[in-house]
């Protein structure tokens, strides 16, 4: 079967595809044709050895995708060849088959395809337990997204709609500001052009939002924090700018905040009962077109390299999708 393989720690540059063996199924394992992987950041951040997860080389990168069940293992006995199946695998989605733990495998319904199933597990699992579990954003609040033209961000602005909350979108340009408003978004700040502390205090009549969806990091943790409502709630999401700001700890205390991260790959390992009923909502959520993730572009396994150096260049609007 045809690979991605990272054989050496750098950029996308530096990947390349191969023949390899597929494996053998473990006895608590099935064996997939992978249909489709969505492209996510941390696909960027594991080859450079920038990640929490730092395999021994080689390895396939890829950490979602969708596909149908080939063969299972023998203590198998929830999934049969033929299954229609969604997984985070962490390692692996670009290739042609994958084999992964049956527990991780998720039922498809029939009306979501593999492309739409594949780039809804990191992204919309993230930002459904952000905001449904760990903000437990309210009808009537406001929320405001940063970074919310990305995979993430608009899979927070469509759940923030879902719950009925009312939906800043901030960007880095006018076009992604479009895309955020045709997926739900109330109001937009493009954070490229105007100051991000006047834009909010003036969409929100000087209160604030009681929850910030943060992607990005950098230079805008802060000054949004600066903003936040009375008992607001800052969502650690991720760090898409590159820094890691340090905010000043009277901040919290002056405004009666949380700052509250948000691991979605640790509590998935750590409450897996509870990870696969929220992800099994959200498919019924999609399932339903209530949530519709946005794929903007499509890549053969050759072109891997190419889209991850879009991710990492931030040029992604939406999810990506590779097709093996």
């Amino acid at each position: 079967m045809k690979a991605v393989l990272c054989k050496e720690w750098g950029g996308p540059e530096k990947l390349v595809v191969e023949d390899i063996p597929a494996r053998a199924p473990g006895a608590r394992d099935v064996h997939l044709r992978v249909r489709a992987a969505g492209v996510n950041f941390p696909d960027v951040l594991i080859i450079q050895k920038k990640y929490q997860l730092q395999p021994p080389l080689p390895f396939t990168p890829g950490s979602e995708i969708a596909g149908e069940v080939l063969a299972v293992g023998a203590e198998v006995s929830d999934l049969a060849p033929g299954a229609r199946v969604a997984c985070v695998c962490q390692l692996g989605g670009f290739a042609e088959e994958l084999v992964v733990p049956a527990k991780l495998c998720l039922p498809l319904p029939k009306n979501v395809s593999f492309e739409t199933a594949a780039t809804v597990p990191m992204v919309y699992g993230t930002s459904w337990h952000a905001l449904h579990d760990q903000a437990q954003l309210r009808s009537g609040e406001t929320l405001l997204v940063l970074g919310a033209a990305g995979g993430v961000g608009l899979a927070a602005v469509q759940i923030g709609k879902l719950i009925g909350a009312r939906v800043i979108a901030a960007a880095s340009s006018e076009e992604k500001l479009g895309v955020c408003r045709a997926n739900g978004a109330d109001a937009g700040i493009n954070y490229a052009s105007e100051d991000l502390r006047d834009a909010i205090k003036r969409l929100t009549d000087g209160k604030g939002p009681d929850v910030i969806y943060d992607a990005v990091g950098g230079s805008y943790s802060e000054p949004a924090f600066r903003s936040i409502a009375w008992r607001g709630r800052h969502l650690v999401i991720g760090f898409a700018a590159g820094a890691i700001p340090a905010i000043p700890w009277n901040l919290p205390l002056l405004k009666g905040a949380a700052i509250v991260g948000v691991f979605w790959g640790e509590f998935v390992r750590r409450e897996p009962d509870n990870s696969r009923r929220e992800m099994l909502d959200v498919f019924a959520y999609v399932a339903e077109g209530r949530l519709s993730p946005l794929v903007s572009k499509r890549y053969s396994l050759d072109q891997v390299p190419y889209a991850l150096e879009q991710m990492a260049a931030r040029n992604v609007v939406g999810k990506l999708v590779v097709l093996p």
